[in-house]
């Protein structure tokens, strides 16, 4: 069964090569032409129109800039997409995905919601993780063609869960590389050579929290914990007040600590 991916970012543009390395029928649009050639030179087939790649494929990828972006693209198209497969990997907010499936239920799609948990140089290699929600049905269809991409995980059936995933977990990545940047303009300060400590320091340290993170995540930090965590925040935003670093990363960490103290029930983590 063919495959039509529209839009040719450096994402679409992995997402379709891999489909066509794996032997897929696969059939690619973009608005600007001159961005589906690297795929075309790999045997994909560029459509002229959206319809046209639309009309040619039994599964519509559609990988583009944002929710607006993906309405915009599909709309026009809505009359020819009865009875297709559409898969929005397209970044989201969880409300998106939900509008975006009940707008295909309404013309009779099937939906799936997918977050890409890779950068497009990883796509096809195990250790990329894609993250699906929405119909079952149409997942178990396509599992086996969708595993060209990576490691597929279906969340569940309610459309937003994917989308609910990825940003938690890309909130997580750009938190430890907020709190790297911070701890290399710390060091920075007193000309400490930023390659070799985070080579030597900085990632070993960050390797060592991240396979004891379940049990911090689980446990009842205890009130003495929380004591000294705050002491030692308070040393880290004073230390880099002296050395001139901003405290944009540790202040609000400190806040957000102290405020779960207060209320543990009602903290404000947003």
């Amino acid at each position: 069964m063919t495959v039509s991916v529209l839009g040719m970012g450096a994402m679409g543009q992995a997402l379709a090569a891999a489909f066509v390395r794996a032997g897929r029928p696969t059939v690619v649009w973009n608005r600007s032409a001159g961005k589906t050639e690297a795929v075309t030179g790999l045997g994909a087939v560029r459509a002229a129109s959206v319809a046209e790649a639309v009309l040619a494929a039994d599964l519509i990828v559609v990988c583009v800039l944002d929710h607006a972006a993906v309405r915009e693209v599909l709309e026009p198209v809505a009359a020819h997409l009865g009875g297709r497969v559409l898969l929005n990997v397209t970044n989201g907010t969880a409300d998106q995905a939900r509008e975006v499936a009940a707008w295909a239920a309404g013309h009779g799609v099937s939906y799936l919601d997918g977050g890409i948990m890779a950068i497009p140089q990883t796509i096809g290699l195990p250790a990329s993780t894609i993250l699906f929600s929405g119909s079952r049905e149409a997942y178990d269809r396509w599992a086996d063609a969708l595993g060209a991409w990576g490691t597929g995980n279906f969340l569940g059936e309610e459309p937003g869960l994917a989308a609910l995933h990825d940003l938690a977990l890309l909130g997580a990545m750009y938190g430890m590389f907020a709190g790297a940047f911070h701890a290399t303009a710390m060091v920075g300060t007193e000309g400490v050579p930023t390659g070799r400590f985070t080579t030597e320091l900085l990632v070993p340290w960050l390797r060592s929290m991240v396979d004891v993170l379940p049990m911090l995540v689980d446990a009842e930090v205890s009130a003495e914990q929380r004591l000294v965590e705050q002491a030692a925040l308070a040393n880290i935003v004073g230390t880099a007040a002296a050395q001139g670093v901003p405290g944009r990363m540790t202040a609000p960490i400190r806040a957000l600590l102290t405020d779960h103290d207060r209320d543990p029930d009602h903290a404000d983590f947003a």
